[in-house]
């Protein structure tokens, strides 16, 4: 079980670039991530502010082009992820990993809750050297605060490819919001990131 006052005291770290950010021509980045079932993650960042888009996708198999089905089965070696795309001059990496280790459970292998196969694997796709070592700092800054009962398992790689998921995927739970696993698997995540994260959530 995670340890929560220490996931609060570690997200309460200052976020660098947040109170005086430099203004930049090229501010947007792009992180990909898998965190189990990408309609969850996808919900949760899509209400970060200073996100501009997240898509909900498959990466890091060896078939090109799969779909929803075929990944589901666990043999084309993808994650479900979503790509993250940021403005740098709102909200930076760091944060964004600081919910992503927020919202779901990166000590189970293979699984988060009853979502189980390798699809469903806490990964992050890094598109350079700064993203590595930011995600792997981070990681280990978490195990060493003894953040969670468990060791992380979270996978850091190279990010090699991104396919879109399907279209009726795409926004999955603000067209679904009353389906079960929208109210009883999404919504209590959504509920949590709100919460911690209450002072960087999107105006509506």
């Amino acid at each position: 079980m995670k340890k929560s006052f220490l996931i609060i005291l570690f997200l309460s770290l200052s976020m660098m670039g947040q109170n005086n950010p430099k203004k930049s021509n090229s501010n947007l980045e792009t992180i990909t991530l898998g965190g189990g079932c990408y309609w969850c993650i996808e919900a949760i960042f899509e209400n970060l502010v200073g996100v501009k888009k997240v898509v909900s996708g498959f990466s890091g198999g060896k078939v090109a082009n799969p779909s929803y089905e075929a990944v589901c089965t666990g043999k084309t070696g993808h994650a479900e992820v979503v790509q993250i795309t940021f403005d740098k001059n709102v909200t930076n990496l760091e944060e964004i990993l600081k919910v992503f280790f927020t919202v779901h459970d990166p000590t189970t292998l293979n699984r988060q809750g009853t979502d189980v196969g390798t699809q469903y694997r806490s990964v992050i796709f890094y598109n350079n050297e700064t993203q590595r070592k930011i995600a792997q700092d981070i990681i280990n800054d978490l195990n060493k605060a003894k953040a969670y009962s468990d060791p992380i398992v979270t996978i850091v790689e190279p990010f090699k490819n991104f396919y879109d998921a399907e279209d009726y995927h795409q926004d999955y739970y603000e067209y679904n919001k009353n389906k079960p696993y929208c109210r009883m698997v999404i919504q209590p995540k959504l509920e949590k990131f709100e919460k911690v994260f209450k002072d960087r959530l999107k105006k509506k």
